[in-house]
Order: C-alpha cells, then structure tokens, then sequence
C-alpha cells in the first residue's frame, strides 16, 4: 500500500493520431501528472463520457488539443495533493470536476482549482461523474442564453441522455412546464421521472403532432436542442412567439426556412459551455450545489464501462438506439 502512494506511473487512456475509438489506447506506464500552482490532483474513481469527447478525438471538431492527449473533464474523486495556493481543497477531499488539464480516463488528473467542486456525502462517486458537464451545460442552456422563466415550458429534445435529464430536472425544480423526447419506451419512463410533466417517443412518425396538440396553439416557449441536424427545422413549427431553440447538440448540417424564425420573432441560440466567464461557471455551480442540497438534482447513470472499454464506450455513446442517463468510465 506505502508503494502505491508514491508511484509515478499510472494507467491512462492516450490519444496517439484523430480518428475512430480504435485510436483510444489504454497504456500502464503514463506518468502521474504533478499539480502546479492553483492546481488539484485527484484519484480518479470515475468519469463521465460526453458525446463532444467522441467529436475531439475524431479530429472533426473546432477544438484540437495537440497530441497525444487523454480525454475526459467530468471526473470525480479524492484529492491526492495540492498545488502551492490552493486553500479551499486539501487532501482527502471528496470532489468532482467540470474540466482536467491532464485529461479524466486516467487514474489521477491534474485540474485547475477553480474548475473543481466539493462532492457532497449524499452522492457517490459514479453520480459525481454525471454532474460537471450535463449540469452546466443544461443550466446555461436554460437560464444564461434561454432566459428561461417560471411558467414557461420547455421540450428537451433527446431528453433521457446525460444533457436531457439534467435540463429536465433543472426545469421542474424551477417551476417550467416539462415536456421531454426519447427514443424507446425504458427512456421516455426514465425522461417522466426526471421531472418532465410528459414524454413523447421521437422515433413516433405523428410525435412533433402530439407535442402541438399538448402545448396549444401557443407552442412550446423553450426547445433544448441535442441533435439539431436532424431536428432543428421540425423546432422552428414547435415554438411560441418569441421562443427559443437552444443549440446544445449537433453532429452536422441541416436545412431549414429562415423565414420560420419571422413569423415568431424566434431564435436560434447556440450554446458552449467551453465559453462561460469565470462568472457565469461559478452562477452553475451554485445552482447545482444548491440542487445537490435540495434534494432535487440526482444525477442519472445509465451504462458504466471499466477503462480498458473505452472504445466501446465512444462506440455506444454515439450508435445506442436510446440513452438512459450519463455514460461512466470506472477506475
């Protein structure tokens, strides 16, 4: 046991070249990443997978780290050690997240202090690892572009992945009407309760007309959006006036009529959360601790992997026939 406080190497999944999951390659001789000044290091117990993981690594996304790097940002864990400055981790701790600088498939991460949150008791370290990404992705989604209001309603589309849920727990906890998509009947059970008021199958070829004969004539307020090639001109028939379409997700081009914007005075607002101020991340943090705290925010694991099936695990993440929940690396 004394030994393994102080090795050096670690097991770590790197990325050699962009490509497919083949590209992932499990090594067992990474070195342990030591934390600078304002920095964490964290034993790694789980981490979350985020479809945009899938994106980066096949080299088809704006942002290209250099190679070879290891992916990953939502972990959870125990600090290992602190770098010079850090006040408010110290050893021992219990916490997740929301980004690493040394990647999160590896059994410790090095992240900047300010990028990592205390894990509260009532969740386990699997949950931690379905917080940092979904959470804040569907708060900014919601409230920092959507200016989302009690008594507005909201559709997620795709509303049983890691994003989906989240948003939905979000959404009823602050008093919006709920109405959620997913792809077979175990996630559309799962989507109803997570907070949405109702769920409706988007593999149903009539589903957009159930959404229309729910919300009346007025349409729906707010649409967060996970797969917008595929569904964002069927969105734009769905919105009230002045409604909104949040671009959370995208896997590539589509075409629809701009003048379906004109008719509602609607919008379509892309969202990142790679772009939130220092601000605006610590806004999310609040609300979700605050979430942690009421009770309310439970995070949703569906399918869990060991490290070493990592390539499946980006295969699944993109080809499953219907998410039930946040993707989980265990280590």
């Amino acid at each position: 046991v004394a030994m393994a406080a102080t090795r050096s190497v670690m097991r770590a999944v790197r990325v050699f070249e962009f490509g497919g999951p083949e590209v992932l390659k499990l090594q067992s001789d990474v070195l342990v990443p030591v934390p600078k000044e304002n920095q964490v290091l964290i034993k790694v117990h789980a981490c979350g997978v985020n479809p945009v993981e899938t994106y980066i690594r096949s080299g088809t996304y704006a942002r290209k780290p250099a190679l070879p790097y290891t992916p990953g940002s939502d972990v959870a864990g125990v600090i290992e050690s602190v770098g010079e400055h850090v006040t408010a981790f110290k050893k021992g701790d219990r916490v997740f997240t929301l980004e690493t600088l040394s990647g999160g498939y590896a059994e410790y991460a090095v992240a900047a202090a300010n990028r990592v949150f205390p894990l509260p008791d009532k969740l386990d370290f699997v949950q931690g690892a379905a917080i940092g990404v979904p959470y804040f992705t569907a708060y900014r989604a919601l409230f920092q572009k959507g200016c989302a209001k009690a008594g507005e309603s909201v559709l997620v589309h795709g509303a049983s992945g890691g994003v989906g849920l989240a948003a939905c727990q979000i959404a009823r906890a602050c008093g919006l009407k709920v109405l959620g998509t997913a792809g077979t009947e175990e996630g559309m059970d799962v989507v109803l309760r997570n907070g949405a008021h109702q769920a409706f199958n988007h593999r149903d070829p009539n589903y957009t007309e159930r959404i229309k004969a729910c919300t009346g004539p007025g349409g729906v307020d707010i649409i967060i959006e996970m797969l917008s090639n595929v569904n964002l001109d069927a969105d734009l028939q769905l919105l009230s006036r002045a409604g909104r379409v949040m671009v959370v997700g995208c896997r590539g081009r589509i075409e629809i009529n701009p003048r379906d914007t004109m008719s509602k005075e609607s919008s379509i607002i892309g969202v990142s959360l790679f772009l939130a101020s220092e601000e605006e991340r610590h806004e999310c943090a609040t609300a979700v601790l605050d979430g942690i705290e009421a009770g309310w925010l439970k995070p949703v694991v569906g399918l869990e992997y060991p490290l070493e099936k990592v390539a499946q695990a980006h295969k699944d993440i993109i080809n499953s026939s219907g998410a039930r929940g946040k993707m989980v690396l265990l280590l």
